[in-house]
């Protein structure tokens, strides 16, 4: 307790003057308090003495008590040794009698076994001499058994004297059974009855004995089955590639001639089996020496008559010993191609058919991590489909030039008998050329595939693909011809393009048409690239012929605008021979503006029907980028522009944007009616500042049309100058006094925050108003602002304005400020 504590606890217990008479009874209790603990401490000293006194003897007595523990554990071992040695004395003798018991029980039964194998020996040499193959099978099993007992004992001399009998003996029955076997086929089993019974005992005797004796049987066989069929067909008058089918005809012939004979072997031999792999390898040799012979090009139907009925025998041959669907599944592939939308598959069939293809995946990958296959168990390895009909491959090109030929005649069949129209109410906009043309390809590749999936199904894919090419070129010629106007230009065609409401008809289903065969092309390439062998599987790609289609859409949109364009060409002149100049009052809409809304409403609503949204929308944006520009370079091209003049034009041009602004509605597609919208707006509002610079008063029209339109030129300002009807003289100080300031306005750069202007609605002036004077410069920008920019009073919110035009501006010198 440090002094300020102490000093509080005395206080605290002695608070006044009369507290201090309880000093000495304090005093005397801490005293006591004092003494007790005293008293305590010293007992617990003398208590802990004891204990340290008694944790000694007790630790001696603890180890004394081990110390006898592990006398006693030396006393057990002891005596646990001496009964050790005095067991093994007493079993010596036991463990000798009972090796000997062993040894003896082992010497009796190698002089059994011996024995038996000396009188299996020489019964089987009896049974091999009198051709008993059913018991000699039986004990040659015994024999191989005995014989294994007498591994580790096999150079003892009798061991090797019985073996090497033992050898002689199998191949003693080897000479025979092949003996035999070569009677089979030369008409001895018909003579003799049990022949047949014999050499079925001769197979067991053949299973009995060593692997490769099966095989050199199974082989000799074969080959001396087949001799007669390379004889035959190896002659001048059978070696042609007409008689192909005869081949096979021969060898279904010999088997079931033989089929009763043939039972005598065993199932698990397979002997058909192999023979029919080694007819094919030998089939295949003289084909390719045919072949590879001939002087001149094959006959096609020759060559793929063949070819067929090659694919036809292994089919059987597939089905006989083992094969898959793969056929059938390769049609259903090809039968996807052109459906798209239509298809009627349902979920559960595409769903039965995907797991179908997993199962087969999944099985195929288990048996080959298992290791099962055997080449010798039909089905298990071996693949049929190609053994002979792959050394057609090499000379299937006049097959290809054929299909090419016939393809090609077909097009040209179907765009001649195209009506290029479709009949009322059918379900597609597309030409039925377009889908002709798959269907003749769809067979085609059917046809081919059905023949083979290597190198000439790839060169027929190259073929479809210069035939799709020469399709869009077909669909490139039926377009109208010719060009004018500002997207013509652009394209760099000559002349006019003249288009009838049919032709407007004829270039959406063009238009229908390539984007079909776009989509189809694509599902076509997929399919072969399914179909195909896999290294010709990455060379599978029609994106060049997309990009023909795709070409064929973007020129027939192009065209569409033109031949708009071109009928436009009447009302523009129209426009240009009104008297502007001494009309006398604002009234309705001009006739050139109901003209131009007679041909959009009737070819509109029919384009709008037939052309996907996709292409609408780039019609509509190409017709507005046309439109709009031409609008506004015609102006320039009338003679004078009154006051009462200019206010009519641009009502008329605020008709013809209200016009422009509908056509989404006409074609019932307004889907992106807001992107176009804005679009038309730029582009119609040039001519709306350029009717508005011509209104303004001669001493501000310099001011307004640099404020206007900022991108002008000094050669499109003296035309406005010759519009207001201003004689050469005096547009010549107002020329000066433009090229002195400059073509745009200037203003100084501001740096407060930016906050755009909101949006006012075109004003047309009233006479009285263009006939005031401009007092100073900042009365000039609040005109122009008036007139169509916004009620702007300032430069800096005059410069918003116009930067905020800008941005949707594809050049200029308001652009550059948003270019990254």
């Amino acid at each position: 307790m440090d002094k300020s504590s102490a000093l509080e606890y005395i206080n605290q217990m002695f608070p006044n003057e009369a507290s201090l008479s309880g000093v000495e009874p304090l005093m005397q209790k801490i005293q006591n308090e004092i003494r007790t603990v005293d008293a305590g401490i010293l007992a617990a000293v003398r208590q802990q003495s004891n204990s340290g006194t008694k944790a000694k003897e007790d630790l001696a007595a603890a180890t004394r008590a081990v110390e006898e523990l592990m006398y006693k554990i030396r006393e057990i071992k002891t005596k646990a040794v001496q009964s050790e040695t005095m067991v093994q004395e007493i079993c010596r003798d036991i463990k000798k009698l009972d090796f000997a018991k062993k040894h003896i029980t082992t010497t009796i039964t190698a002089l059994h076994r011996l024995t038996m194998l000396v009188s299996a020996v020489e019964q089987l040499q009896v049974m091999a001499s009198k051709r008993q193959y059913k018991e000699a099978a039986a004990q040659l099993e015994a024999v191989n058994q005995l014989c294994s007992h007498f591994e580790a004992y096999r150079d003892i001399p009798k061991i090797i004297e019985l073996r090497e009998k033992f050898k002689n003996i199998k191949q003693i029955l080897k000479s025979h059974v092949f003996s035999d076997f070569s009677s089979l086929g030369t008409g001895k089993e018909t003579e003799e009855t049990n022949l047949l019974q014999q050499l079925s005992d001769a197979c067991l005797v053949v299973d009995a004995l060593e692997p490769s004796v099966k095989e050199e049987l199974v082989n000799n066989f074969c080959n001396r089955e087949l001799t007669s069929y390379e004889q035959i067909f190896e002659g001048a008058e059978l070696a042609k590639l007409d008689k192909t089918e005869r081949r096979y005809a021969w060898i279904k012939r010999r088997m079931r001639s033989n089929e009763e004979i043939w039972k005598i072997f065993p199932s698990s031999w397979h002997v058909s089996y192999r023979l029919c792999i080694l007819f094919c390898k030998k089939t295949r040799k003289q084909l390719e020496d045919i072949l590879s012979n001939l002087k001149e090009k094959p006959d096609v139907g020759t060559l793929l008559l063949a070819l067929q009925r090659t694919l036809e025998f292994e089919d059987e041959l597939a089905e006989k010993f083992g094969g898959g669907t793969q056929n059938r599944e390769i049609g259903n592939e090809i039968e996807e191609i052109g459906r798209g939308a239509n298809s009627s598959n349902s979920a559960s069939d595409i769903r039965k058919k995907y797991e179908k293809r997993l199962a087969a995946h999944q099985g195929s990958e288990s048996e080959e991590k298992n290791g099962t296959k055997d080449l010798a168990v039909p089905g298990a390895g071996f693949n049929f489909r190609g053994i002979v009909s792959s050394c057609f491959e090499p000379h299937l090109t006049v097959y290809v030039e054929l299909e090419e030929k016939t393809l090609m005649d077909s097009l040209e069949k179907l765009v001649q008998e195209e009506t290029w129209d479709i009949e009322e109410g059918g379900q597609s906009s597309v030409l039925s050329s377009s889908m002709q043309l798959f269907l003749i390809i769809k067979r085609s590749l059917k046809r081919c595939s059905a023949l083979t999936k290597s190198q000439t199904l790839f060169n027929l894919f190259k073929v479809f693909q210069r035939i799709l090419k020469a399709y869009a070129t077909r669909l490139f010629a039926r377009l109208p011809k010719g060009g004018t106007g500002i997207v013509a230009a652009a394209t760099g065609m000559d002349g006019q393009i003249k288009t009838s409401d049919r032709d407007e008809r004829v270039i959406c289903y063009i238009v229908n048409s390539a984007e079909y065969c776009h989509k189809t092309a694509g599902e076509l390439a997929e399919s072969v690239s399914k179909i195909i062998d896999h290294q010709f599987a990455d060379g599978v790609d029609m994106s060049e012929v997309q990009d023909e289609f795709s070409a064929v859409i973007t020129k027939s949109l192009v065209t569409l605008v033109n031949g708009l364009e071109t009928k436009f060409d009447i009302e523009m002149a129209a426009m240009t021979r009104v008297p502007w100049g001494t009309l006398e009052s604002v009234g309705d809409q001009s006739e050139y503006v109901n003209a131009i809304n007679l041909i959009l409403t009737s070819s509109i609503p029919t384009l709008g029907s037939l052309l996907s949204p996709v292409y609408f929308q780039f019609f509509l944006d190409k017709l507005a980028s046309s439109l709009g520009p031409r609008f506004y370079s015609n102006i320039f091209k009338c003679k004078q522009i009154s006051e009462t003049g200019a206010q009519q034009m641009l009502l008329d041009t605020q008709a013809v944007k209200t016009i422009l602004l509908e056509i989404p509605s006409l074609g019932r597609q307004t889907s992106s009616a807001a992107s176009y919208s804005k679009f038309v707006s730029r582009e119609m509002s040039k001519a709306e500042a350029l009717l508005k610079v011509i209104l303004s008063p001669v001493d501000s029209v310099a001011d307004t049309y640099r404020a206007l339109l900022p991108e002008g030129t000094p050669m499109e300002f003296q035309r406005i100058l010759e519009l207001k009807g201003l004689k050469k003289a005096d547009q010549q100080s107002i020329l000066d006094d433009f090229n002195k300031h400059g073509p745009g306005i200037k203003q100084t750069p501001i740096t407060p925050t930016i906050a755009p202007a909101p949006p006012v609605a075109p004003v047309v002036p009233s006479p009285t108003a263009a006939l005031g004077l401009v007092g100073s410069r900042e009365d000039v920008l609040t005109r122009a602002a008036a007139l169509g920019r916004g009620a702007a009073t300032t430069g800096f919110k005059r410069f918003l304005a116009l930067t905020e035009a800008a941005k949707d501006r594809k050049d200029g010198p308001f652009r550059k400020l948003f270019n990254p």
